[in-house]
């Protein structure tokens, strides 16, 4: 390892005096800096072993790849003195940078990032269970199970397999919400199990049980409760969450000890029980389908517009980390309607951002930009765009702006025809497993648009660029 090249990196950065704090993880070395604008992106990228930086969440990292980068964060620990740090102390010395808002953003980036697996898995056994039973997929009029009956009692145990991230939902985020509010998880857990409990009458059922006017209810102090579950459901569980941590750290500064186990749990849940199912379930599952009626509206009036925009949007707000605001958008149009139609640009912005990296590659002179920019388009169409957003395209603009191009057109092609994800999955090119297969023909129309545009406006560009030099 060449100690020249960590020096070079300490000052890329800013020098010594610049740092707060640094770890890494396994790919990349993460610093939380006094003031980023000291950093020198243009001498940083051009260290041999750094393969791209970007800034995120309040932390600059820097990519050095798997296997050298604790060997190049153990040598820059010797050479600048700075105490060993954990990633929670680089996420805490980089939250107390960020205003109000950035922090709203990043509460629920920590709660959805660690459930995510989970979903995504999910949603590629829902997908495998689409190619199942989905008609006209192998058969005219049939699908594969209604010719091959042998096959249907396995395509309804994976059903039952994937469905069980979607309908114990919020026990997953009440696991990971309550433990980032700084409360018990395992408290999270019965939580989220608790709002979705079979004596519960089920969300999935409340709209045609308020037309038939049967919905059972609790009679409470003289007020009636309806006994409704909250599958599927995200602002419930995350605003109860919340209450349950406050309400749980409360009683254990003010409870002794020796009575902790006997009382602080229950009462937290009781308390915390009693105002889900009276008010605050209530009130955020209104929130939460006025928050789908208002995209639904927006989507069914002018389709062309809203795909369109949020096609040419979703890469900048990834930039700004934003984009985790509307996973729990499209969970909750998954459970109120069925399925998202926002999912599926997603797809079309990261297949996007590695065509416009792919052409990079044959633009590009420097070997270490060809291959950064080879394995960066890979993981884009596999559903990671950062190393090609912040390695590549952000770097010379011009590819970032024709990948939001293409995006947005194919954004807008398949939100006219109205292609729909019943699940959420792999977001690049596996991602036509989690489309209903009835709209599978536009979304592949969607991605080669996605792929073609991209590659072609970047490319015909920058030879232009070139030639104009």
């Amino acid at each position: 390892m060449d100690k020249r090249s960590v020096q070079q990196i300490v000052q890329a950065v800013g020098g010594r005096e610049n740092v707060i704090a640094a770890t890494h993880c396994v790919t990349r070395l993460r610093f939380a800096l006094k003031d980023e604008g000291k950093v020198n992106k243009e001498a940083l990228e051009q260290i041999d072993m750094v393969k791209g930086s970007f800034s995120v969440n309040g932390q600059f990292q820097v990519v050095i790849g798997q296997g050298l980068v604790d060997k190049v964060y153990n040598e820059m620990i010797e050479m600048t003195g700075l105490a060993k740090a954990t990633k929670q102390d680089i996420k805490d010395a980089a939250e107390a940078k960020l205003n109000p808002f950035q922090r709203a953003i990043k509460t629920l980036a920590d709660i959805f990032i660690p459930i995510l697996p989970a979903i995504v898995t999910a949603g590629l056994l829902m997908g495998i269970n689409n190619v199942l039973t989905g008609q006209d997929i192998f058969y005219d009029g049939k699908s594969f199970v209604d010719v091959h009956k042998e096959w249907a009692d396995v395509a309804s145990m994976i059903n039952l397999i994937a469905n069980t991230a979607f309908v114990f939902l919020p026990g997953l985020i009440g696991w990971s919400a309550v433990t980032k509010f700084g409360g018990s998880p395992l408290l999270g857990i019965v939580l989220g199990l608790m709002l979705v409990h079979p004596d519960l009458l089920n969300a999935w059922g409340w709209g045609a049980a308020k037309e038939k006017g049967d919905i059972p209810v609790w009679h409470l102090f003289g007020f009636d409760v309806q006994k409704v579950g909250y599958q599927g459901q995200v602002l419930p569980v995350l605003v109860a969450s919340y209450v349950l941590a406050k309400i749980e750290q409360y009683l254990r500064k003010r409870i002794p000890d020796a009575f902790q186990l006997l009382l602080v749990a229950p009462l937290s849940l009781l308390i915390t029980g009693f105002l889900a199912f009276i008010a605050i379930g209530p009130i955020t599952f209104a929130i939460g389908n006025a928050i789908t009626s208002v995209f639904v509206t927006i989507f069914n009036n002018v389709p062309a517009i809203g795909g369109f925009l949020y096609g040419a949007l979703y890469a900048p707000l990834v930039v700004t980390g934003m984009h985790h605001t509307f996973l729990p958008v499209d969970l909750q149009l998954i459970s109120s309607t069925g399925g998202t139609f926002l999912w599926p640009i997603l797809v079309m912005s990261n297949i996007a951002q590695g065509s416009a990296a792919l052409a990079m590659m044959f633009l590009a002179k420097d070997e270490k930009l060809k291959g950064l920019a080879v394995t960066s388009s890979v993981s884009a169409y596999l559903g990671i765009t950062e190393p090609a957003m912040f390695g590549v395209n952000l770097r010379f603009r011009y590819p970032f702006i024709f990948a939001m191009t293409g995006a947005a057109i194919a954004g807008m092609f398949i939100t006219i025809n109205q292609v729909l994800a019943p699940s959420i999955g792999v977001g690049g090119l596996p991602g036509f497993l989690s489309i209903v297969p009835q709209k599978w023909t536009p979304f592949f129309i969607g991605m080669a648009i996605a792929i073609a545009v991209p590659f072609a406006l970047t490319y015909v560009f920058g030879k232009f660029k070139k030639e104009t030099k």
